[in-house]
C-alpha cells in the first residue's frame, strides 16, 4: 500500500498544462451566460435579460480584472499565472477572446432580438425615421426634458478635454464654423444618466399595433447641431469608456479607513482608460482624437455594430405590457415550514436545527430573527458582519432599533465590498449615529463570513442563537441568488460564533474550533486535510466520493489535491458556476473528476460540499469559494451540517443539481463547456434543478420533504 502511494505522488499534478487560465475561464462562464440570449427555448424578454447580464458581467470584468492585467504589465510583473501565462500572454489572450464575444452579443441583438421584438410589437426606432405625431413628439420631448440638461463641452487651447467619467454615455462631435475659419473643432457631450434612456413614444393610430421606443443617446445625436448654432456638425459618434475602478489602499498607512475609502471612491471614476466603445460608423477623425486624448491602445478599442452599453436591455425586460414573454414558470419565496406555526422564532431553533433555502425559501425569517431580537427584552447583544446589503435594508434598521432599546450591538460592515463600499460606508455612519459598535474588520483581510449571534437571557441561563450562512444579509438579492443558511442554538457553535466576533473585534485567537473552520488560519488545511481523507479511503477500498458546489475554483494547492485524488480513484463531481481552473478527462489525472455549471433564472451563489468519508458522510457549507483570496486573504467560515434531516436536504440539492439536463453545461476534456441539453435524448425526463426546487417549496413547504417523488437518498449513486 505504501509503495501505491508513493507512485501516485510522483505525478506532476501542478503541472501548467493541467490548468485553466482565470480570465479565460470566466470569459466562458460569461459565454454560458450569453448562451441563454442565444437559446431559443427561452422567452423573448428573458433572452434580453440575460443579454443585459452578459453586458454588466463584461463591464465589471474590465474594471477589476483587465485593470489589473495592465497594472501588472506596468509594473513589470512576470511571475506566471495558474497555467503558466504571463500577464502579457494572459491579456493579448483575454482582449482577443473578449473582441470575439462582443461581436457574438450584437449579432445575437441586431440579428436575433431585434427582429423578434418587431414580430412582438415593440420597435426600437431612430429618431430620424419617426414621421407625423411620432416625431413631433420626440421633437417636443427632447425640447422640453432633454435639452435643458445637456452641457456640450468645447475643447480648444483654453478648455482641455473633459475628464469622461466611467461608463457614461457621451456623444463626441467634429464642428466647423459656419462662417470664418476653416479649422475643425472637438466638442463632447454626456448624455445624462438623471434621464430615461428608453423613451417611449405614445401609441397613435396608423401604428400598426407597434409600440416604439427611441434610446436618449439616439435622440440626443440626432438633435446634435441644437446644441452649437454657430456650428456645422462635419461628424458626430457616441462612445463609452471604461475605467480602471480596482481600489488601492494601503491600510496600514491609512489613518482612518473609512475616510481613505470614501478618498479613493471619488478616484475610481477617473481611473485609468482600458476600453473605449464606439459606434461603427465613426470617422477616423473624430476616433483619432478621442483616442489621444484618452490615451488608450488600439486593441482596446471596440467598434460596435448598435446601442453601445447592452444593459439597457435590462429596462427594457421591465416595460410593461409584455408579460407573455417572460417566463413564469419560477415560484415566489415560499415559507419555510419550520416557521409557519404561530411560534417564537427562538422557541423554533430551539426546537431543533433549521436550514433554509434561498430563494425558494423566503428570507423573511433571517430578517424576523434580528428584528425579534432587536424588541425582545430577553436579549442582551447582537453581533453580525455585513458584506452586501439592501439599499433600504430592514436589517440595519433593526440593529438601530435594538441600540436604542439597549441592547449590546456590534457590527462589522465591511468597507471593502467591491462596488458596495459606498452603500457600507453610508450604513456605517448611520450604525454608529444610532449607537452600535461598528468594526471595519482587520486590516488587510476582507472579512466576506456571514454569521450573525443573538445573547439572550433565559430560565435556564445564558444561551446563543446563531445565523451563519453562504449568502449575505441582503433582502434584495436574497430573492435572487440561490443560498443556504443555518439557525442552531448548539452551545459549540455559539461558543465559536462568540470567538469569531472576539477574533475580529480584538486581539483574540482561538487555540481551537468546535465546529467552524474559518479562513484565512485554518479553513485551506481543514479542505486540504478532507481531500486527502477520501484518498484515504479510496487507496483502503473503501467508499471515496467529493462532491463541492461553488462559484469558483483557482486555488493551485486545491486543484493539486484534487488531481492526486482523482488519480487515487476517488469521484469528484463539481458544481462551479464561474471560474474553473480545474481541466476533466486527463488521462491518469483528472478521469474522475466531472464539471458542470448552472446557469438560470437565479445567479448560483451557495456553496455546499459533501466528502463521502467511507460510508460516513460529511456535509458543510461556506462562505467561501476555493480561490487564492477567500483562503489567504479574507476572513471566511466553514460550518457542518449534521441533523440528519437537514443533511437529507442538502444531499437533495447537490443530487438534483447534478442531474440537471435543461440549465446545466457540462465541460469537455478540451475544458469547454456544452450544453447537457444538446445533448440528451428527446425521451429523457427533462430537468430544470431551479423550477423543481421552486416547485416543491410551493407544494410541500419544503425542498427536499421525503415524501416528495422527486427525493433521492445518499444510496441512490449518481
Amino acid at each position: 500500500m505504501a509503495k501505491k502511494i508513493k507512485d501516485k505522488e510522483k505525478k506532476d499534478f501542478e503541472n501548467p498544462k493541467y490548468y485553466i487560465n482565470r480570465e479565460l475561464s470566466w470569459i466562458d462562464f460569461n459565454k454560458r451566460v450569453m448562451s441563454e440570449a442565444e437559446d431559443q427555448n427561452n422567452p423573448l424578454f428573458e433572452r434580453l435579460k440575460f443579454l443585459s447580464i452578459s453586458a454588466s458581467n463584461l463591464d465589471e470584468f474590465f474594471m477589476v480584472r483587465v485593470a489589473s492585467l495592465k497594472d501588472m504589465i506596468n509594473a513589470g510583473y512576470q511571475k506566471r499565472d495558474i497555467a503558466g501565462l504571463t500577464a502579457q500572454e494572459q491579456l493579448d489572450k483575454v482582449l482577443y477572446a473578449v473582441h470575439e464575444f462582443v461581436d457574438r452579443q450584437y449579432e445575437i441583438y441586431n440579428e436575433e432580438l431585434l427582429p423578434l421584438l418587431l414580430e412582438n410589437g415593440l420597435k426600437i426606432c431612430a429618431p430620424s425615421d419617426l414621421k407625423g405625431a411620432d416625431k413631433a413628439y420626440i421633437d417636443r420631448y427632447f425640447e422640453e426634458y432633454v435639452f435643458p440638461v445637456l452641457t456640450p463641452m468645447a475643447v480648444d487651447s483654453s478648455r482641455p478635454f473633459p475628464l469622461i467619467r466611467n461608463k457614461t454615455l457621451n456623444i463626441a462631435a467634429l464642428l466647423k464654423k459656419k462662417q470664418g475659419k476653416e479649422e475643425i473643432d472637438f466638442a463632447t457631450v454626456q448624455v445624462p444618466d438623471v434621464l430615461p434612456r428608453i423613451i417611449e413614444i405614445p401609441y397613435t393610430e396608423g401604428s400598426n399595433n407597434f409600440r416604439k421606443v427611441v434610446l436618449l443617446e439616439q435622440l440626443i445625436e440626432d438633435k446634435v447641431d441644437k446644441l452649437f448654432l454657430n456650428y456645422d456638425v462635419v461628424t458626430s459618434a457616441p462612445y463609452r469608456v471604461g475605467r480602471n475602478a480596482d481600489l488601492s489602499i494601503d491600510e496600514d498607512e491609512a489613518e482612518d479607513l473609512l475616510k481613505e475609502i470614501e478618498k479613493q471612491l471619488k478616484l475610481r471614476q477617473w481611473g485609468q482608460a482600458i476600453r473605449l466603445e464606439v459606434g461603427s460608423n465613426i470617422d477616423k477623425k473624430l476616433l483619432d482624437y478621442i483616442v489621444e486624448d484618452l490615451g488608450v491602445d488600439r486593441n482596446d478599442i471596440y467598434t460596435i455594430n448598435g446601442p453601445l452599453d447592452l444593459t439597457f436591455l435590462m429596462k427594457m425586460y421591465k416595460l410593461e405590457g409584455f408579460e407573455a414573454l417572460k417566463e413564469h414558470g419560477y415560484k415566489p419565496p415560499q415559507p419555510v415550514p419550520e416557521f409557519s406555526k404561530d411560534k417564537d422564532i427562538f422557541e423554533v431553533i430551539r426546537e431543533g436545527d433549521v436550514l433554509m433555502h434561498h430563494p425558494y425559501e423566503t428570507f423573511e425569517n433571517v430578517v424576523k430573527f434580528v428584528e425579534n431580537a432587536a424588541v425582545d427584552p430577553q436579549v442582551l447583544a447582537i453581533k453580525q458582519t455585513l458584506y452586501r446589503v439592501s439599499g433600504n435594508s430592514p436589517i440595519i434598521a433593526a440593529l438601530a432599533k435594538a441600540a436604542d432599546n439597549g441592547k449590546q450591538v456590534t457590527v462589522l460592515v465591511e468597507l471593502k465590498a467591491r462596488f458596495d463600499e459606498e452603500n457600507n460606508i453610508v450604513w456605517a455612519k448611520m450604525l454608529e449615529k444610532a449607537g452600535c459598535h461598528v468594526i471595519y474588520g482587520l486590516v488587510g483581510l476582507k472579512t466576506h463570513c456571514k454569521i450573525t449571534l443573538v445573547v439572550r437571557r433565559e430560565d435556564d441561563g445564558i444561551k446563543r442563537y446563531v445565523h451563519l450562512a453562504t449568502g449575505n444579509y441582503n433582502d434584495s438579492t436574497a430573492k435572487q441568488y440561490t443560498d443556504v443558511g443555518l439557525f442552531t442554538c448548539a452551545p459549540a457553535f455559539g461558543e465559536d460564533a462568540t470567538a469569531v466576533f472576539n477574533m475580529l473585534s480584538g486581539y483574540s485567537e482561538p487555540l481551537g474550533w468546535n465546529k467552524l473552520s474559518l479562513a484565512p488560519l485554518w479553513l485551506k488545511d481543514r479542505i486540504l486535510d478532507l481531500i486527502k481523507r477520501e484518498e484515504e479511503h479510496a487507496l483502503s477500498g473503501e467508499p471515496a466520493r467529493i462532491i463541492a458546489k461553488m462559484n469558483s475554483i483557482c486555488h493551485k494547492d486545491v486543484i493539486a489535491e484534487l488531481y492526486r485524488a482523482s488519480s487515487m480513484g476517488v469521484k469528484i463531481d463539481l458544481i462551479v458556476r464561474g471560474i474553473c481552473c480545474i481541466r476533466t478527462g486527463i488521462p491518469g489525472i483528472s478521469d474522475n473528476i466531472t464539471v458542470r455549471s448552472i446557469v438560470g433564472n437565479f445567479l448560483e451563489h451557495s456553496r455546499i460540499f459533501y466528502f463521502e468519508n467511507g460510508g460516513n458522510p460529511e456535509y458543510y457549507a461556506s462562505s467561501a469559494d476555493w480561490m487564492p483570496r477567500n483562503l489567504e486573504r479574507r476572513v471566511e467560515i466553514l460550518f457542518p451540517i449534521e441533523n440528519e434531516k437537514l443533511r437529507k436536504k442538502v444531499w437533495h440539492i447537490l443530487d438534483l443539481e447534478l442531474r440537471d439536463n435543461e440549465k446545466a453545461h457540462v465541460m469537455n476534456s478540451r475544458g469547454d463547456f456544452e450544453k447537457v441539453k444538446e445533448s440528451s435524448s428527446s425521451s429523457e425526463e427533462r430537468i430544470n434543478s431551479q423550477k423543481i426546487f421552486g416547485d416543491e417549496a410551493a407544494s410541500l413547504g419544503k425542498v427536499g420533504n421525503p415524501q416528495n417523488s422527486r427525493v433521492f437518498t445518499p444510496e441512490m449513486k449518481i
